[in-house]
């Protein structure tokens, strides 16, 4: 049956949702006691174990090493017999990688072009082309060794009243930029700063340094600056120290902020929006709602010629052959997989694995391993082509759904997304998550009602509904499309309303 039909009142042929007709297991939708009966499908299961809301049940006996299915794609292997109506988790469910036949595009697929008919928002329309749908002035550290002294100059600007176009004065202090040694891990961070820097969100920005640290803020500025008259320099060693400093980065922002408070929005069409998409504190019900909710959004984005990026690359492990299947050419299928084989190198020079990823909050949420995660996570980026995919915080160039290589840490996820230039994040949650970021919007999407209900002030849309039968995944998509453009011309998210503010470089080398 389709969740529409599923009635709010537990009954035995709603209780359990059945993704595809090979899955051998059902979710819980709600709670199920030990001897409830259920019908999935026309077939009659008793349920051996108590099942919380979100995990699975065995519809069929599951012999041991047999595959465990869900979405019609392998999960991990059976580690002992599993009766039917038995609690199908952790304890009985083995993690392995699993060899993929890949099935490579033959030939190019064109890049989406913008449709006469998009819809429109209102943004902030940068020299570059690029639009943004906020206007601050960044003020962005070099190092940590000048965090604080950012912090206090944005501090500065609490309490005054400042101009209707301008979002504000935000800081960007981090603990990196000093202890680095010269190669991939500074040019990372570079890219990242500069990429928060030139962003089109950002009016103007100023980049602060101590002075003597490895990430010199010459790096930023004459040939490296693509908006050297949207961009000042600073250092705490030549200005006097912090309070000189403080007092000198504020007579440079006060010519920001007077020239960006006679920029104004203007009616835009869609495919100027670039869409960052994150999970978080994900739950076994974020597969089946709120991700495939967001990935109707993305397709329509799609259509418009609009971005969407999909980041995250530990939590697309087990399900990158999907991915490969969608990519524009050969060219970009085997880009992502490098960045996947580039990625496991790295997890392995720690000893780690991508299963490693599920936290004790996703496994409590009913996601057993890292492959149910992923093939979940990825319905975020619909079904759209995958016309390109790219390093952390690189710029994001093409229309249409890209893929960014970013761990699945949030708070790091989520200024990739930023550096590499979303103008919007769209971030679905089922444990609950109170994540923003300084200076890009962003929408959190809960997966279920009762913790949507739990934390209502930190979400901005309930797809938990789409489980309780009031609401399909179209409607919630289109909700969330809705909102995407409201957000984009100005309308505060709960995130913003609550002044989140995080900001997490991805370190990836020794410290010095």
């Amino acid at each position: 049956m389709s969740l529409l039909d599923i009635a709010k009142l537990p009954t035995a042929e709603n209780s359990a949702i059945h993704l595809h007709p090979s899955d051998n297991i059902a979710v819980a939708r709600v709670p199920i006691a030990a001897g409830q009966e259920l019908r999935v499908d026309g077939h009659t299961v008793v349920a051996l174990d108590p099942i919380p809301a979100g995990h699975k049940i065995a519809l069929r006996p599951i012999g041991s090493g047999e595959s465990i299915i869900r979405y019609g794609q392998v999960m991990g292997r059976a580690r002992i017999f599993i009766d039917a109506g038995r609690h199908v988790h952790t304890h009985n469910v083995a993690f392995e990688e699993i060899a993929f036949d890949y099935a490579f595009p033959s030939s190019d697929a064109p890049l989406p072009q913008p449709p006469v008919n998009a819809p429109v928002f209102l943004g902030y329309r940068r020299e570059d082309g690029r639009v943004g749908t906020r206007n601050y002035i960044a003020v962005v550290a070099a190092s940590n060794c000048a965090a604080h002294t950012a912090e206090l100059i944005a501090a500065s600007y609490a309490d005054e009243k400042l101009p209707p176009n301008v979002d504000g004065v935000v800081a960007f202090p981090h603990g990196e930029g000093c202890g680095h040694a010269f190669g991939p891990d500074t040019d990372q961070l570079r890219r990242t700063l500069g990429g928060v820097l030139d962003h089109p969100n950002v009016s103007a920005a100023l980049i602060l340094g101590l002075g003597c640290e490895v990430n010199q803020i010459d790096h930023y500025l004459g040939a490296n600056a693509p908006r050297t008259d949207r961009l000042a320099g600073m250092t705490l060693q030549e200005s006097g120290g912090t309070t000189a400093t403080v007092e000198s980065a504020r007579r440079q922002i006060s010519a920001m902020i007077e020239r960006a408070a006679g920029e104004q929005r203007t009616e835009t069409t869609a495919n100027n929006i670039v869409l960052g998409l994150n999970c978080g504190g994900s739950d076994s019900f974020s597969g089946i709602t709120a991700n495939p909710a967001l990935g109707w959004c993305s397709d329509r984005l799609a259509e418009f010629a609009a971005s969407t990026v999909l980041a995250e690359t530990p939590e697309n492990f087990g399900a990158e052959h999907l991915l490969v299947a969608r990519a524009r050419n050969r060219q970009v299928a085997e880009r992502l997989l490098e960045l996947m084989r580039n990625y496991k190198t790295y997890l392995s020079r720690f000893g780690g694995t991508f299963d490693d990823n599920p936290s004790p909050g996703n496994k409590e949420g009913g996601l057993t391993n890292i492959l149910e995660k992923s093939l979940g996570a990825v319905a975020k980026a619909g079904t759209s082509v995958m016309t390109d995919a790219i390093d952390y915080a690189e710029r994001i160039r093409t229309p249409g759904f890209v893929f960014m290589n970013t761990p699945g840490y949030d708070p790091v996820s989520l200024t990739g997304l930023a550096a590499g230039g979303a103008n919007l994040i769209a971030f679905t949650t089922g444990r609950g998550s109170a994540i923003g970021f300084p200076t890009i919007p962003v929408i959190k999407i809960a997966s279920n009602s009762p913790m949507y209900r739990r934390m209502k002030d930190n979400m901005d849309v309930n797809a938990g509904r789409i489980a309780d039968g009031e609401a399909t995944v179209a409607e919630v998509g289109k909700e969330i499309l809705d909102l995407v453009l409201r957000v984009a011309s100005g309308e505060r998210t709960a995130s913003e309303r609550l002044g989140h503010k995080e900001f997490v470089p991805w370190r990836i080398g020794p410290v010095l």
